[in-house]
């Protein structure tokens, strides 16, 4: 079998899926099935002497081969969102000229970033089918668009950007074969738009055990490689900081928090808003932030933390799962979110023990859950906590990424 699979952006990028997409390659491979990546030069947080580097370099491979990487020119991203729709429609075209020269190909794969996939993973389904032979359109919905739109304030309902993008939508969900999402929300979210339930499958986003455990303080070097004092109660974000997030809430937070000295507030960022985010942190003695680090610190990054936080604005969280709450919950860190209510991470805390989830935007509700964790450390009081069990029965990458692959493969077969 051989995979042809639209990727948005491939390593050496770092985004928060990239573990996620390197662990299913290497499924796949071990199972006798070959891929072939399509993807443009590297843009998102690298250098610019990564990207002339990569430049140079149109094919590449991994895992003996069986994974063939073909990259693109396209313009690097910028954070203005016509011009990431412009690139995004650029890439578009390269995907589709590039592809239709594409031979021996099973399936295609194909995620909801940028959200025209759809269209062009449906477009190229049908182009490269031939008499007797169709080739299936699997589509792994991370995002829902246009919904995303709206709720971050970008759009309206009913706005002409919203009706272009519930087109787009509906044409990726109407030429899928399946449609795989990451939460019961996001599923239901679609089948209200009209998609049957036998053509969605529930598969969340992962954790590799083996990659994401917890660490003692003592053994942790990133205190003393950033100046963190251990001594004091940590309470940690690491991840993107954008309009979706409502990352004020932290700095907000860290604000109710100001008298007390042995709290501290530390963030790992990244994202359009960082840098305003970073200012206003300059006038916090009890924040610190830093840029994101790649994946295979992130064991060091959530253990480091007495508290990790999940956030979001309000509206934003309810057709979606972060990827991050694993991750803490991998190293045994308590969860406090503020996040709506009424979203999956909502279940999954509740369901787990793994932490709370507060209604977004809400700083004394914000401070309160923060409060009693923070009272229970200066008492000395130790919780009995196991989150990570949790993970181990149903979020382990053993589970999730067989049942990824069993979709793939019965696609071969209908």
């Amino acid at each position: 079998m051989k995979i042809l699979y639209l990727a948005a952006y491939f390593k050496p990028e770092v985004i928060s899926s990239s573990h996620l997409e390197n662990d299913l390659l290497k499924e796949f491979t071990k199972n006798g099935i070959k891929v072939q990546v399509l993807c443009p030069v590297p843009s998102r947080n690298c250098s610019a002497e990564l990207r002339k580097k990569y430049k140079k370099f149109k094919t590449e491979e991994m895992f003996g081969g069986n994974v063939c990487i073909r990259r693109y020119w396209a313009p690097k991203e910028r954070n203005s969102t016509t011009l990431k729709f412009l690139r995004y429609l650029w890439c578009n075209l390269m995907e589709i000229l590039i592809s239709r020269r594409q031979k021996d190909i099973d399936v295609i794969y194909a995620d909801s970033t940028p959200p025209t996939h759809g269209v062009v993973g449906g477009y190229l389904s049908k182009k490269l089918s031939k008499k007797g032979r169709c080739i299936p359109f699997v589509y792994d919905l991370q995002d829902i668009f246009p919904d995303s739109l709206v709720t971050t304030g970008i759009t309206r309902k009913g706005s002409l950007l919203w009706k272009i993008g519930r087109k787009a939508e509906d044409c990726g969900y109407r030429n899928a074969k399946k449609i795989i999402t990451i939460s019961n929300k996001c599923k239901e979210n679609i089948e209200n738009k009209g998609v049957l339930p036998d053509k969605i499958a529930v598969i969340p986003n992962w954790i590799d055990l083996d990659a994401v455990k917890p660490v003692e303080k003592k053994d942790n070097p990133l205190f003393d490689e950033y100046g963190i004092d251990p001594n004091k109660f940590i309470v940690m974000y690491a991840g993107n900081i954008g309009e979706s997030q409502g990352a004020d809430i932290i700095l907000d937070g860290a604000d109710l928090f100001k008298d007390e000295n042995d709290i501290e507030f530390v963030v790992f960022g990244t994202g359009a808003l960082f840098e305003n985010f970073k200012k206003r942190a300059n006038a916090l003695n009890n924040v610190k932030v830093f840029d994101i680090l790649p994946y295979d610190k992130v064991s060091y990054v959530y253990s480091l933390a007495d508290i990790g936080l999940v956030i979001c604005k309000k509206g934003v969280g309810a057709a979606g799962m972060p990827s991050k709450a694993a991750s803490i919950m991998a190293c045994n860190t308590p969860i406090v979110a503020s996040f709506d209510t009424d979203s999956d991470l909502a279940e999954l805390l509740e369901k787990s023990g793994a932490g709370v989830c507060v209604e977004p935007e809400n700083k004394e509700l914000f401070k309160e859950e923060i409060e009693k964790r923070y009272n229970e450390w200066r008492s000395g009081e130790k919780t009995d906590f196991n989150s990570r069990d949790y993970v181990k029965r149903n979020l382990s990458k053993e589970i999730c990424v067989a049942k990824y692959l069993r979709e793939i493969e019965n696609m071969t077969f209908k």
